[in-house]
């Protein structure tokens, strides 16, 4: 009989239950972990007596997200997990597929925005300088793992009379990973040109505006964004919120980034009055420096003077729409 077999559902804690149906693959190794109180040198020894060579630093980075396993003995090594930790069979392994493929949180943009990913490292936009977030979240004193990760998230793009990106505003639907989890930390990265200082953040439900700092020079903002409340880990939280930017020139696309894989992710982009692109698509990739996969053309309507798309479940990398004008 398997360990994991003897542990029923119903003694699992509600947090690792809850990252073991939505993932992060790091987040549902951490929480196993976390249930099985095995220090990691212990992990290592169970590992160890199948005949499996795992370091300690490697199962460190692997429940960190700042590594993933990917080679044939680092796979075994993730079912030997499943067994060890008291998991149902692939549980694991499961969301370590969806993690290995690309698409699809935080805004990036070519020109665009960002927001701090749940995995435990800084996000950087391509078109934002090496540090400069990481510098921006250290001012606020923010962690780089924020405690959280989405279930789901449908985000508005406005796009101006002068071709400018005008706003956004999102709902967003998140889960805690750890107890006393309390803001979310909201990054606006503008189109060349953009004056961080001088776009409006704005908090529409259930969440407050605290804390802000900015770049002028990469035109990065970066925004507070808090609950009034302290989750526990498990505990989900629906709140909406909002960048008024308008100080930059034309834009011609905008791209999300997602450093972890799970929850439905909505983009839709809306263009001012007789301001309509000739053609619009939707692309994905894996990285910033990887080519632009799936590229598929998508239907703009006339009358909502819209475009959007919609992926299920997000993976790890890119997603976005991009659009050409006359």
């Amino acid at each position: 009989m398997r360990l994991g077999e003897q542990h029923t559902e119903a003694k699992r804690p509600p947090a690792l239950e809850a990252a073991l149906r939505t993932g992060p693959f790091h987040v549902a190794l951490r929480a196993a972990i976390a249930a099985r109180r095995l220090p990691l040198h212990r992990v290592q020894h169970h590992l160890s007596r199948q005949g499996i060579k795992v370091g300690v630093t490697s199962l460190s980075y692997w429940q960190q997200g700042a590594r993933r396993p990917q080679r044939d003995e680092s796979m075994r090594a993730v079912r030997a997990l499943e067994e060890i930790l008291q998991l149902p069979d692939e549980s694991l392994i499961r969301l370590l597929g969806r993690s290995e493929k690309p698409v699809g949180e935080k805004a990036v943009g070519e020109r665009t925005v960002g927001e701090q990913p749940s995995a435990p490292r800084p996000y950087r936009a391509p078109s934002t300088p090496s540090g400069v977030l990481h510098r921006l979240l250290t001012e606020l004193g923010s962690p780089l793992d924020g405690g959280l990760h989405t279930v789901g998230h449908f985000e508005r793009v406005r796009i101006g009379a002068r071709r400018e990106l005008l706003g956004r505003d999102s709902q967003h639907i998140v889960r805690a990973h750890r107890d006393g989890v309390d803001r979310y930390v909201a990054v606006h990265h503008g189109d060349p040109g953009c004056s961080p200082r001088d776009v409006a953040v704005e908090a529409t439900e259930n969440c407050r505006t605290g804390r802000m700092c900015w770049d002028s020079g990469s035109g990065v903002l970066v925004a507070e964004l808090l609950f009034d409340t302290r989750l526990r880990a498990g505990d989900t939280h629906v709140f909406r919120y909002g960048f008024e930017d308008g100080t930059a020139g034309a834009s011609s696309e905008y791209v999300r980034g997602f450093s972890c894989a799970g929850g439905q992710y909505a983009l839709q982009v809306r263009f001012a009055d007789d301001t309509l692109p000739v053609r619009c698509h939707g692309f994905a990739q894996r990285s910033t420096a990887a080519p632009r996969v799936g590229r598929s053309e998508l239907a703009l309507s006339d009358r909502h003077r819209s475009v959007h798309l919609v992926e299920q479940q997000v993976r790890v990398g890119l997603l976005g729409i991009g659009w050409d004008w006359e």
